[in-house]
């Protein structure tokens, strides 16, 4: 037996950071669309049932505004059921595609094109009161951002060791969560409640426009930065030996093998960790869908106190992802997933005793905001982060390079599908129970089921001994 010391595996942090302009782009348009869209479908149906505005509805009949969210959350969910068909569609179709620019670069390119020249006509066509034609362009955004996302999130598996993917894919939700905070910041200055609380007569386009027509924009100049580069294909060739050694030191229960089905073992804890993903999802879905509404309806107060609970979460969240591979690389990702969820539970159960403040402080009657939820959202904003770090990597741990794209759609599939029922769930229970206490009890019931899942179902299994590269040589800069 040979007595060679085994090469170390080491983590290029440039190559890494570059890569995640992909998730900059994704998280960047999702933040836009989920803080502002739930709000542009509740106004615009309560004109349609009602004919009053939403602002005038919640004045005149509060309960009226519960009423209209099953409908927002039916919408909401057809976007995201076109999401679960097509993910692992784009995924399976990246990993046998070739080209001079690589087999994920084509999907980047062409989702991210059309999808920011589409983005910026919703907020144009609900200020028109164009229902059709704004729904129309939300499904386009949605199609073509399919098309881009299971391919952008492969990217950093296709070129990563197994072993180091905890700890790029921290690298990779840190350069997200900036490119939600752009996001956040446009609407602090550009209040949603501030368009959504004025008369007909005194609603300007741009307050709800800038925030769009940026977030496309920087959605294009990330995906030129990925384009410029990274050259998939020569970075694949030269990785080929330490992919290799990655597959040989992978936290697997049985070996991967293309040429063999799936091992029972390794079956097992692929559908405990989609299924545990299934439902956190459900309660992160619920939680990102109708907190703006929670806010502005519930709580009357500010939608910029929306955008500060985001800061807040963000924030959290880059600390947890900072910090969870390392955190992995102690207790194994399977207790790093399970504290992060309980710490979920706790926060969100907090939650469900918040209350309105009743204390007016804005010009249109609006109230202080209860500052117990800027707690919520740091608990869980850290959580969820050592969740979703280690979530990803458990799943694509589990195939070879050949079937990152499939298995990556395997774990967007889970968590669209999550999505694309629990608007419809919780907006009826809005509809039943005419309380907006249905959220935080609704999201507190499903954290708490997938940990309990998660952390009974899943084995922890941590990866092989291996030589890591210390000190600065471990940046791998070059």
């Amino acid at each position: 037996m040979s007595q060679q010391k085994a090469p170390a595996l080491r983590l290029n942090y440039r190559r890494t950071f570059l890569i995640g302009f992909a998730f900059f782009g994704i998280l960047l348009l999702w933040q836009v669309y989920d803080s502002w869209c739930p709000t542009f479908l509740t106004d615009i149906f309560a004109r349609r049932l009602y004919d009053l505005s939403s602002a005038q509805l919640k004045a005149s009949d509060p309960a009226k505004i519960l009423n209209v969210q099953w409908i927002v959350g039916i919408i909401m969910a057809c976007d995201n059921l076109a999401a679960l068909i097509l993910l692992p569609i784009f995924g399976s179709l990246s990993d046998k595609t070739k080209t001079p620019i690589g087999k994920r670069m084509p999907y980047i390119l062409v989702g991210t094109l059309v999808a920011a020249l589409a983005f910026p006509f919703i907020p144009l066509f609900f200020h028109l009161n164009n229902i059709a034609a704004m729904v129309a362009m939300m499904a386009v955004v949605l199609m073509f951002m399919m098309m881009y996302r299971s391919p952008a999130v492969a990217l950093m598996p296709d070129i990563t060791p197994k072993p180091l993917r905890a700890r790029a894919n921290g690298v990779i939700n840190i350069m997200g969560y900036l490119g939600g905070a752009f996001a956040t910041v446009l609407g602090i200055f550009l209040k949603l409640s501030d368009y959504i609380n004025a008369p007909d007569a005194g609603r300007k386009l741009l307050t709800i426009e800038v925030p769009f027509a940026v977030a496309s924009l920087l959605m294009a100049i990330s995906a030129f930065v990925l384009y410029a580069t990274i050259k998939e294909n020569r970075i694949a060739e030269e990785m080929k030996d330490e992919l290799a050694l990655g597959e040989q030191l992978a936290a697997v229960e049985t070996p991967v093998d293309d040429d063999a089905p799936m091992s029972r073992a390794n079956r097992a804890m692929l559908l405990a960790i989609l299924g545990a993903e299934f439902l956190w999802f459900m309660a992160d879905n619920a939680i990102g869908t109708y907190i703006g509404n929670y806010v502005i309806y519930y709580l009357n107060a500010s939608s910029g106190a929306t955008m500060y609970l985001t800061i807040i979460g963000g924030l959290a969240s880059v600390i947890g992802f900072a910090i969870a591979g390392a955190i992995a690389d102690r207790v194994g990702r399977k207790w790093t997933v399970s504290s992060g969820l309980a710490l979920t539970v706790l926060a969100v159960v907090f939650m469900c005793f918040v209350t309105p403040t009743g204390r007016v402080v804005g010009q249109n009657g609006e109230h202080a905001f209860p500052a117990a939820l800027y707690i919520v959202w740091l608990l869980k904003g850290f959580g969820m982060a050592l969740v979703h770090n280690c979530s990803f990597p458990m799943v694509v741990e589990l195939c070879s390079s050949k079937k990152i794209g499939k298995f990556t759609g395997y774990y967007y599939a889970a968590s669209m599908s999550a999505q694309t029922l629990t608007p419809v769930l919780l907006g009826l229970a809005f509809r039943v129970t005419l309380a907006w206490r249905a959220l935080p009890v609704y999201a507190a019931l499903l954290y708490a089921l997938s940990c309990f899942v998660f952390t009974s179902r899943v084995k922890n299994i941590k990866a092989k001994k291996l030589e890591n590269v210390k000190g600065l040589e471990a940046l791998d800069v070059d």
